[in-house]
């Protein structure tokens, strides 16, 4: 079976793929065209590991003329979205997708094999957020290294995050492989539908401490100290699994410590 389209303003497309129980589908690219950009949030495709469009279910978004992965889905249903603006139009894309069995589901050499079978790039091993729905990807990362901080501090623009313990940040995010302020935004931006909840302002401590990490001249590129997410997810985790959301981040890769030259108290 095959998706393809032709270039277009102002479309939204969905396809929604069902298999056989037993089986799950897998979905490659032949042909991938479409506009250009430093965040993909003009013209897109965007999978889905389920029939629902939430976040939690995303198994990737893309955009511009590289070819996607191979994707496969945990269950027997992937839900495929095409996303186009009045803008930049390209020639579009050309995919297809068969059912395989579940004894035939397996990660490229690149990618890290979830226990429930999702295939995730290496790059999101150990960074300190549960990619994994059981988290598989941040276990046994005690021997964890990130890069060297090389970026110079730059004011906070996300209104989110603005008012915490200091404005400054560093971009490119070396441990969440966030390129700069505008792809955060658009990340910490699906986190706005927990406002509601009594917790919230832990919580945005937190998220904002992780995606615009605290920069100072002095100390260079901070994560967040450990007690502040032990609080959070403290204060949060029960009120996340209420509305059917996993504790997302591995509390223990962060510092576990109060020294202001070693992690951030946002």
């Amino acid at each position: 079976m095959e998706l393809l389209t032709s270039p277009a303003n102002l479309a939204l497309c969905t396809w929604q793929i069902s298999v056989k129980d037993g089986q799950v589908v897998r979905l490659s690219f032949q042909n991938f065209s479409l506009e250009t950009q430093d965040v993909c949030e003009f013209d897109y495709v965007e999978v889905y590991d389920s029939t629902d469009t939430v976040p939690d279910t995303v198994l990737g978004r893309y955009c511009g003329s590289a070819l996607p992965p191979d994707l496969t889905s945990s269950g027997p249903v992937m839900t495929v979205v095409f996303v186009a603006d009045d803008g930049v139009a390209d020639s579009g894309f050309y995919a297809s997708f068969k059912a395989i069995s579940l004894s035939e589901r397996t990660c490229s050499p690149t990618q890290f094999a979830c226990g429930t079978g999702e295939c995730l790039h290496q790059d999101w091993l150990c960074d300190g957020w549960n990619d994994c729905a059981d988290g598989a990807d941040e276990h046994d990362c005690i021997n964890s290294t990130y890069p060297p901080f090389t970026s110079p501090c730059e004011p906070i623009q996300v209104e989110m995050c603005r008012g915490l313990s200091y404005n400054l940040t560093s971009f490119p995010n070396i441990w969440l492989t966030v390129s700069d302020q505008r792809e955060a935004a658009s990340i910490l931006h699906k986190y706005r539908v927990l406002m509601e909840l009594a917790c919230f302002e832990s919580f945005r401590r937190l998220v904002c401490g992780m995606f615009l990490p605290h920069c100072s001249p002095q100390s260079g590129v901070l994560q967040p100290c450990q007690s502040i997410c032990s609080t959070a997810e403290q204060q949060c985790s029960q009120a996340l699994n209420l509305i059917n959301l996993n504790w997302p981040f591995n509390c223990h890769l962060l510092p576990d410590s109060q020294d202001p030259m070693e992690c951030c108290l946002p």
